[in-house]
């Protein structure tokens, strides 16, 4: 399903023209319009789902393998040095544009920005982490 307001939803579609890598049923593979580096590539499903918590699996079983493929066309013709292969859910992760995408991103060993998938490093103590623990387990 498609939702009419959403531009990745548009650009998937071929409602909006993309600079496009890759093509199929399920996916469209575009430049991203914003890079942070040359190559930098999203993988968008044709159908709409707000991110991956919400996407059916049988979406994500395809994307992942999809990733892959484009990161090592990237390093082969690229001559990149490394892929992040990054994907966000909800504003607090940094998702802006509420439709399931991934981003592939070529990394070179002079890129100015190495941190922009990076964090700062926390410490919690040993009943923080054994609570964490507690909460998690499945």
């Amino acid at each position: 399903m498609k939702d009419n307001n959403c531009i990745f939803c548009k650009l998937a579609n071929g409602d909006i023209p993309t600079n496009s890598i890759y093509e199929d049923n399920d996916f469209k593979v575009i430049l991203d319009a914003d890079p942070a580096t040359k190559g930098h590539a999203l993988i968008l499903p044709k159908n709409h789902f707000a991110n991956l918590l919400e996407a059916d699996d049988s979406v994500l079983e395809k994307a992942l393998p999809l990733a892959k493929k484009i990161a090592n066309k990237m390093k082969l013709e690229l001559k990149c040095a490394g892929v992040n292969i990054v994907q966000n859910n909800g504003e607090a992760a940094g998702q802006t544009v509420h439709h399931l995408h991934i981003h592939v991103i070529p990394r070179y060993e002079d890129d100015p920005d190495k941190t922009i998938c990076g964090w700062s490093h926390q410490s919690f103590t040993e009943e923080e982490t054994k609570a964490v623990v507690e909460k998690l387990s499945m």
